[in-house]
């Protein structure tokens, strides 16, 4: 038997169902238990009359700031409501807004930054200049102030984080576009007499599809964390919506009642990791160099 047999032999052996059942979890046991994360907030955001205890606004004097304990798992907030279903219930808003922001984000960026990339001339330079501009703004600051001259209250700040929302999607968008509109198809395309509409809409946007969806992926976290973050300054939810950001504001004086902060703070933190899990286990699954591994 040669030496390169002999070595072909060590490999199979090697690659055995507890060998394979390793690189699957190196691969995707991350993203798997992402994937795992999010369902169960989706989940538990769906079922919020069935599953949550009692109504989130019902107030208990009485029962005011009382630790975890049998009657109310995760304790009681200052007017005695029960946290553990303020949780419930403030999943419902976190989801929505992420969700929704990035999504319309996602898809009024992209066709800007693939309208710029196809278009060229004029119209790439007002889109790009319009998204340059938005841009020069932290994220978070831009959208305080557009949600602070709108006014308190979900719609609004959906809306400003909209705004500031579009603009890394339009970048990303152009420079993959770019790429795509120089490839053999898009020539095709052309001299078969499709119109620049369709193929952008048809081939193009398809074809640059994956790093978009990375991107949408990771930012649905980075969403959910700003809209905490605007609720938290007084600027998101009207009370006594129940909603994480405003929760973890009701409990950063009660240092000794921790649990009242506590609790969102963990639900934000593991929803938030959930979804980079899962991009980032997207970004492999995508990318060839990392299947090959």
């Amino acid at each position: 038997m040669s030496v390169t047999d002999a070595a072909g032999d060590f490999h199979a052996a090697e690659r055995t169902p507890a060998w394979h059942r390793r690189r699957w979890l190196r691969r995707y046991g991350l993203a798997s238990l992402g994937a795992a994360i999010i369902l169960s907030w989706v989940l538990v955001a769906l079922l919020a009359p069935v599953i949550s205890p009692y109504l989130p606004d019902t107030v208990e004097v009485t029962k005011r700031l009382h630790p975890p304990e049998a009657a109310h798992w995760l304790g009681t907030d200052a007017l005695g409501r029960d946290d553990l279903t303020r949780l419930i219930y403030g999943a419902r808003i976190s989801l929505f807004t992420g969700f929704i922001v990035v999504v319309l984000g996602a898809v009024f960026g992209t066709l800007l930054g693939g309208i710029a990339a196809y278009a060229r001339g004029w119209v790439e330079e007002l889109i790009m200049r319009a998204t340059d501009l938005v841009l020069c703004f932290p994220p978070i600051i831009l959208a305080l102030a557009i949600a602070a001259a709108l006014g308190i209250g979900t719609t609004n700040t959906v809306i400003a984080m909209l705004i500031v929302w579009w603009p890394k999607f339009a970048r990303l968008a152009r420079g993959l576009v770019l790429v795509q509109r120089s490839q053999e198809y898009v020539e095709a395309a052309t001299v078969v007499g499709l119109s620049p509409a369709r193929i952008l809409m048809r081939h193009i946007i398809p074809n640059a599809i994956g790093p978009l969806v990375v991107l949408t992926t990771l930012d649905v976290g980075n969403a959910i964390i700003t809209f905490a973050g605007l609720s938290f300054l007084g600027l998101g939810v009207v009370p006594p919506t129940p909603e994480w950001g405003s929760m973890v504001a009701e409990g950063r004086e009660l240092v000794e009642q921790w649990w009242v902060a506590a609790f969102p703070g963990l639900a934000i933190l593991t929803i938030v990791l959930g979804f980079n899990f899962l991009g980032d286990g997207i970004r492999d699954w995508l990318d060839p160099k990392a299947r090959r591994r």
